[in-house]
């Protein structure tokens, strides 16, 4: 080595070794010899031997750097603490370039893992160069190792936020999308240019577009939870289904999600209807929100979709117990009393109300218990159910009290709803001969200027006079029989 070459030695920013492998290539020719053709599924079969090539090499000189980088107070210290520098995974990195030289190659480069005389764990990019003239022997070879620590923990931190933001998605419980949004945002910005204020109106008067706007979405990727949402079986089958799951009310909640992107909301949610691949309904909370990064073009957006049927169920169920009675399945007081004054608020007339109650319902809850008393009222229900069908509605309004409201029948119509009445009572009881159904009917029809709370009392009241006379065993002229042992009669005002 020259005076210059020297300077450059010990003058250069990276650490420097220059290292004899003369016994490497010794080992090389002996193993050779031996008929060994492949040195590095060789060397891998057994790691002794690649311990036995690193024992041959000699550290001739190494710079003031590679000094400083491995915390050695000299060549001595260094190499004398060598087993502290190479270990662990290194004997695997040496086999590269181990398989380099054996293969004739003057100049290798691999990735490493060394260690400082303190512990200090370094991640090290190796380079090694045979000296011109050392071909033969390989006595001379300047290798280099500079610390990209920093670098590879940053490529480590970065394959681990990925990782991470992968499994995140894949396990989410939640439904995610990945899509791309740019060609929807290239057709709105088209609109926008060609002067387009009102972008509402235009959405009204182009329906196509909103459509165009659909057919537009690119789906990018899908999680797990998406597949059991939807019920489909792998992505390739959602994707190509994708028409029978976003369907009917669908694109009118896309309109909204058009004006929201026209408006610069990149952000936004509501609830949507889907459906699954089996047909079922799923209720949705949509997420939108175009991911940081792609603000200027929309090209990923995730969509984050939240099953909300069985809320929304509940929901559905507790409305309908507020308005309905659990045991007959008519509608409760709380609902007639509601649509009493809705029809009293309405200029529709004639309106009819019946008023029906009972007979015998306190005498068979006191003989027979509460579940005979119930029994009478569901199989009443059923039948009230099975006549009354809107406008008209039909409910429980006391304990063995019910009534129909009947807007825009007179009393033709509602004398007629009381026949089909008996006659399905009739019907009934011919399958419950010991236990008949007995019903005292009043019915009345609103005279001109009369408020809703009058018609009801006057049925109310004739309701009443029936079943004083069944109580008194009179039967009337319009007295229906309806069983061997039980009668009803109709009051008309």
């Amino acid at each position: 080595m020259t005076i210059v070459d020297a300077t450059i030695f010990e003058l250069a920013p990276v650490a420097m070794w220059i290292e004899d492998f003369s016994g490497v290539k010794q080992q090389f020719d002996q193993w050779r010899a031996e008929g060994v053709t492949d040195l590095r599924a060789f060397l891998t079969q057994d790691l002794t031997r690649v311990a036995a090539c690193s024992s041959r090499i000699r550290v001739l000189k190494v710079n003031d750097k590679t000094l400083e980088l491995f915390e050695a107070d000299n060549l001595e210290h260094l190499v004398d603490n060598l087993s502290v520098v190479f270990r662990d995974e290194m004997l695997q990195n040496h086999i590269n370039e181990l398989s380099e030289l054996w293969d004739g190659k003057t100049e290798f480069c691999s990735n490493a893992v060394n260690y400082s005389l303190s512990g200090k764990r370094m991640d090290i990019q190796l380079k090694g160069t045979v000296l011109p003239g050392h071909e033969a022997t390989l006595d001379r070879i300047l290798l280099t190792t500079e610390d990209v620590t920093a670098r590879e923990d940053a490529r480590r931190n970065e394959i681990s936020s990925r990782l991470h933001a992968e499994g995140l998605f894949k396990h989410s419980p939640v439904s995610l999308w990945v899509e791309d949004f740019s060609a929807i945002h290239g057709l709105i910005e088209d609109v926008r240019y060609r002067g387009i204020v009102d972008f509402r109106v235009f959405m009204d008067v182009h329906p196509e577009f909103v459509r165009q706007c659909m057919s537009e979405i690119r789906i990018i990727d899908v999680n797990q939870a998406t597949l059991d949402l939807f019920c489909a079986p792998d992505v390739q089958t959602l994707l190509q289904r994708q028409v029978e799951i976003f369907r009917d009310e669908m694109e009118k909640p896309f309109r909204e999600q058009l004006m929201d992107l026209w408006e610069g909301k990149l952000f936004h949610h509501r609830e949507v209807v889907n459906y699954a691949l089996d047909g079922t309904v799923r209720h949705i909370l949509l997420h939108f929100a175009v991911l940081p990064g792609h603000e200027e073009d929309w090209s990923r957006v995730q969509v984050a979709l939240t099953d909300i049927t069985a809320r929304k169920k509940a929901e559905a169920y507790l409305e309908y117990l507020g308005k309905h009675d659990v045991l007959t399945k008519l509608h409760n007081r709380a609902f007639y009393k509601d649509e009493l004054n809705r029809l009293e608020r309405k200029s529709l007339r004639p309106v009819s109300a019946i008023i029906m109650d009972l007979n015998g319902l306190k005498e068979a809850n006191d003989q027979l218990g509460h579940d005979a008393g119930d029994a009478l009222l569901r199989r009443f229900g059923e039948v009230l159910g099975g006549v009354v069908t809107r406008p008209y509605h039909a409910a429980r309004i006391g304990g063995d009290e019910f009534a129909i409201l009947m807007p825009g029948a007179d009393q033709k119509a509602a004398a007629a709803m009381v026949d089909t009445i008996s006659e399905l009572l009739h019907i009934n009881n011919q399958f419950y001969s010991n236990a008949p159904l007995s019903v005292a009917i009043g019915i009345a029809t609103s005279r001109e200027g009369e408020s809703m709370e009058s018609v009801v009392k006057r049925a109310d009241f004739a309701m009443y006079e029936d079943k004083r006379a069944h109580h008194n065993g009179a039967i009337s002229d319009k007295t229906s029989l309806i069983g061997a042992a039980s009668a009803k009669s109709v009051s008309a005002a």
